[in-house]
């Protein structure tokens, strides 16, 4: 949220869709961040109270006419007014360390040379989960690698040069980090991000680690996008 009529340094943008159990929860989060900053709310057609939240909290909703994240991202992009974005997906948690951290990113000239990302991880005590956070830590750190659910902090100028996000979807991260990877590299933020362990409850993770590594080949092949949306939500 602007909280003056300057122009802020740091915009931060959040694309939901039905996400009212988890908005409050990251709202608090971001909060703490002590400088103006912008917070750009992009929805996808909830049905729940996800708008009805944000419009407590002060917030303008931008109302998308896709239930598409990507086009979501890229939206929300497109109406930030700060020098630096942050993407972040509405079930993620912060702690407090995140503001010393990305104050002193966005202070550095050199900073605005990379992107930056997040350290996953989830908040349960599953062994599975441990095992899980430290192949994404090696992914994201030797392959370059990290997903839409570790952040994206970018300088908006770097952001524009890599082409920015693209309408689709999914695998809208993978796109656009493959592209930066083309221009720079990118960096660890070195603080933690907490995300929701919906997506992996009831479910095997190597299956699903096998299962996303299929979908993510065939979208480099070229299948239709729309068809492995289905598959990826099936």
């Amino acid at each position: 949220m602007a909280r003056s009529q300057k122009i802020p340094t740091l915009s931060i943008v959040i694309p939901t869709l039905n996400e009212a159990l988890h908005l409050p929860l990251l709202l608090s989060d971001l909060n703490v961040w002590p400088n103006d900053f912008e917070l750009i709310i992009v929805d996808g057609g909830s049905i729940d109270l996800t708008i009805s939240i944000a419009h407590i909290q002060g917030l303008d909703v931008i109302k998308s006419p896709k239930k598409n994240r990507g086009y979501q991202l890229k939206t929300g992009a497109s109406n930030a007014r700060g020098d630096w974005l942050l993407f972040l997906h509405a079930d993620s948690r912060l702690r407090i360390g995140w503001v010393r951290s990305l104050s002193q990113i966005i202070q550095n000239k050199k900073s605005k040379n990379f992107a930056w990302f997040f350290d996953f991880k989830i908040k349960k005590d599953n062994l599975e989960y441990r095992f899980l956070e430290i192949a994404v830590a090696l992914r994201s750190l030797f392959l370059q690698h990290p997903y839409g659910d570790q952040g994206l902090l970018i300088h908006k100028d770097l952001y524009y040069k890599a082409g920015g996000y693209s309408s689709i979807k999914i695998m809208e991260d993978i796109d656009l980090i493959t592209r930066i990877t083309k221009k720079t590299k990118l960096k660890r933020i070195r603080e933690s991000i907490y995300t929701d362990d919906r997506k992996w409850t009831n479910s095997n993770i190597i299956k699903r680690a096998i299962k996303n590594y299929k979908l993510r080949k065939k979208w480099r092949q070229g299948y239709d996008i729309d068809n492995l949306s289905k598959e990826y939500n099936s």
